[in-house]
C-alpha cells in the first residue's frame, strides 16, 4: 500500500485496549509520533488495568478506558465516549474482535490495521487501509510497520516509562526497607504453563542472597497461583525476601528502577524492566522469544526453553507447553553470573 499522509497536528486514535506487555510495545510508536510532531493529540483506548501504567506519560495526551467487566455494556459506553469525536487517523494495534468494534465505531477518514493474513476476527474488515503483508517479526517489529506506513521513524526506540515527578517519595520508602541491592523476582503470570517451580524461587533467593549480595524482592500480583508460590517462599528461603504483591503498576516501575537485577517470568512486568533498562534474566518457554522476548536488551541473560539446544527456530506463534519448567536454577544463576561481570553498576539507557 502506499504510504498514509500524517496531517499536521493529525488527531490520532490508538486501540490497544489489553495485555500490559502489548502495552508497553505500543510506548514506543507513542513517542516516535510525538518525536515526528509534537503537536500530534494522542488517544488512547484502554482498559483499566493498563491505562494504570500509561495514566501520565509524557506524550499521551488522553487515556479513553473501556470498561472490559461491563461486557456489552462496555461498547455502549465508548460509543458514547467517541460519539461526535473526529480523528485524522485511527492506528488499531489489536486483532481482536473487540478492537474491531471499537475501531469501527471511531470516526476517521483512515482507520490503518493489520494486513489480512496477520488479522484475526474479521479485522481487516473495519480498517481502510493495512499495513503490507509480512511474516512473522518480534511484536515490536510488527508495530513499528504502522510507522513505517505513516512515514515516521521509530529510532531511537524510547518508552520514557518513568519513574515520574511525584513517585519518588514511594520508591525511596521501598529502598528503605532494604539493607541490601534489590533483585525483583516476578513469579508468576496469567497462564500457568509460563510459571516455574515453587520449590525453584526458594533455591534461586538463597542463591541471590548468598552468592551475589542481593535482596530478593518478589512483585506481581496476588493471583492464587501467585499467593501460593509466596508461601513457598516465605516458608523455606533460609534468608530474608521483600514481598511486593500487588502493589500498583506505576509502584512497580519505581521497584523496577531501583533494583539491580529482575528475574521474570514471561509477562508484562518483563517488558517493564526491560523498557527501563534494568538488566533482566528472562525465563521463557511456552511462546517465542524471537517474537515476545525482551526487545534488542539482555539477550545475553535470556534462558530460552524454548528451542532445544542448537535449534535455529523461525519465528512462529507456536506454543509449546511444558518447556518454562523445565528451567533449572543452574541456568538461571549462569545468566546471574552473566549480569554480574557485565552489568552490576552500569549506567543504564535511555533508548535501544
Amino acid at each position: 500500500m502506499s504510504a498514509v499522509r500524517l496531517p499536521p497536528a493529525a488527531r490520532v486514535l490508538i486501540v490497544m485496549m489489553s495485555a500490559v506487555g502489548d502495552t508497553v510495545h505500543v510506548l514506543p510508536v507513542v513517542t516516535a509520533l510525538k518525536r515526528h510532531d509534537p503537536a500530534i493529540h494522542i488517544t488512547w483506548v484502554l482498559q483499566p488495568g493498563p491505562a494504570s501504567l500509561v495514566r501520565g506519560h509524557p506524550d499521551v495526551d488522553e487515556i479513553i478506558l473501556f470498561e472490559r467487566r461491563a461486557g456489552w455494556r462496555a461498547f455502549t459506553g465508548i460509543r458514547r465516549k467517541l460519539a461526535g469525536r473526529k480523528f485524522d487517523v485511527v492506528i488499531n494495534l489489536q486483532v481482536y474482535a473487540k478492537a474491531s468494534m471499537v475501531t469501527a465505531i471511531a470516526s476517521a477518514p483512515v482507520k490503518l490495521g493489520f494486513d489480512k493474513a496477520r488479522a484475526r476476527d474479521w479485522n481487516w474488515l473495519v480498517t481502510t487501509d493495512r499495513i503490507p503483508p509480512r511474516g512473522q517479526r518480534h511484536v515490536q517489529d510488527q508495530y513499528f510497520e504502522f510507522l513505517d506506513v505513516l512515514g515516521v521513524n521509530p529510532e531511537p526506540v524510547t518508552w520514557n516509562l518513568g519513574p515520574w515527578d511525584g513517585e519518588r517519595d514511594a520508591q525511596r520508602a521501598f529502598l528503605g526497607r532494604l539493607n541490601r541491592p534489590a533483585a525483583s523476582l516476578v513469579i508468576g503470570t496469567t497462564r500457568a504453563e509460563k510459571d516455574w517451580v515453587p520449590q525453584r524461587w526458594v533455591e534461586l533467593s538463597d542463591a541471590l542472597y548468598e552468592r551475589f549480595g542481593l535482596q530478593p524482592v518478589l512483585v506481581g500480583g496476588r493471583s492464587e497461583r501467585e499467593l501460593a508460590t509466596e508461601r513457598v517462599i516465605m516458608e523455606h528461603a533460609r534468608h530474608p525476601v521483600v514481598s511486593t504483591l500487588g502493589v500498583p503498576l506505576r509502584e512497580l516501575v519505581g521497584i523496577f528502577d531501583a533494583s539491580e537485577l529482575v528475574v521474570a517470568l514471561d509477562t508484562g512486568p518483563m517488558h517493564i524492566a526491560t523498557a527501563l533498562g534494568t538488566p533482566t534474566v528472562a525465563l521463557i518457554g511456552y511462546y517465542n522469544p524471537k517474537r515476545i522476548g525482551p526487545y534488542r536488551r539482555f539477550h545475553d541473560l535470556l534462558v530460552d526453553a524454548y528451542g532445544d539446544p542448537g535449534e535455529d527456530y523461525p519465528i512462529t506463534p507456536e506454543k509449546r507447553p511444558g518447556r518454562t519448567k523445565t528451567i533449572t536454577v543452574d541456568q538461571v544463576l549462569e545468566k546471574v553470573a552473566v549480569w554480574d561481570r557485565k552489568y552490576r553498576g552500569r549506567v543504564r539507557p535511555d533508548s535501544v
